[in-house]
């Protein structure tokens, strides 16, 4: 049904009409819609707030999930929803016209992180680990208001990937940002349903659809962050080997505990020969 229709969901009217923005768009409906089968996100009738900032991944995010639920492939209810931090400069009445444009349900919520933040961070250090934590306890207040099960994130393939090597760097850790989890209070989901998308197609979708895009200018403001230097490495292996990204991405599905050294994941005490194995049968 998806790769045999050229319809697109009435909201996104006005896009492309050449055959590479189709293959584009068709790409990460089937990439999305992959993710939320393989991790079992669906819950039919539940209700899910979709996190958008105003980026090229969240605009992606909202634009393919409601093409979904168009097709009757996502039987959930929507609410886009924003989170106007406070940081100064912002500009806040794009994504409210851009949302009542197109006539989606959505909620704009006003909390100064920012003041806490800059007052709360020494200078020097990277703001992300702080705003964050504020951004997503805000977020899971607003789901529950709102009756939402699901905090819904537009974090794609590659953001995966380098959180998996910052966590290899510098935590000492094999973990990434996992496609569905339960919040520490468990009462909610937090899904990631871009995971197998890459980057660069969201970048190319937002910009043929002519998103009016909202840039993070806390984090973006600070030079040599982690992830920055973790993102240009990547980069660079996928310029001297094209395709590399995705066949890191694929590792991640496919791990082996018995080919690791953690004995909390593999039994390694408990590994024996079988019986018989090595006797002297004379």
């Amino acid at each position: 049904m998806l790769d045999e229709s050229d319809e697109i969901h009435p909201l996104f009217h006005g896009a492309p009409s050449s055959t590479e923005f189709k293959k584009l768009r068709k790409r990460i409906v089937r990439d999305t819609r992959e993710a939320i089968e393989q991790y079992g996100m669906v819950e039919r009738g539940a209700r899910w707030l979709v996190c958008l900032s105003g980026g090229k991944d969240s605009y992606t995010l909202l634009a393919v999930l409601h093409e979904l639920q168009w097709r009757g492939l996502l039987p959930v209810d929507l609410l886009a929803c924003n989170l106007n931090q406070g940081q100064p400069g912002f500009p806040a009445t794009i994504l409210p016209n851009f949302l009542e444009g197109i006539g989606v349900p959505h909620r704009i919520e006003y909390r100064d992180t920012y003041s806490i933040v800059m007052d709360k961070v020494p200078e020097g250090r990277t703001y992300c680990a702080l705003c964050s934590r504020l951004r997503r306890g805000n977020l899971y207040r607003i789901a529950r208001e709102e009756g939402c099960s699901a905090v819904v994130l537009g974090h794609h393939r590659d953001d995966i990937l380098e959180t998996f090597f910052m966590n290899l760097f510098h935590g000492s850790r094999l973990a990434t940002m996992p496609p569905k989890l339960v919040n520490e209070e468990g009462d909610l989901f937090v899904y990631r349903p871009l995971a197998h998308v890459a980057e660069a197609d969201c970048a190319r979708f937002a910009k043929a659809m002519n998103y009016p895009i909202i840039p993070c200018d806390l984090c973006g403001s600070q030079d040599g962050l982690q992830r920055m230097q973790v993102k240009s490495l990547l980069d660079q292996w996928e310029k001297n080997h094209p395709g590399r990204r995705q066949k890191m991405f694929r590792a991640l599905m496919n791990a082996r505990p018995s080919h690791l050294l953690d004995p909390k994941l593999f039994d390694f005490l408990g590994l024996v020969l079988p019986a018989g194995t090595g006797e002297n049968t004379n």
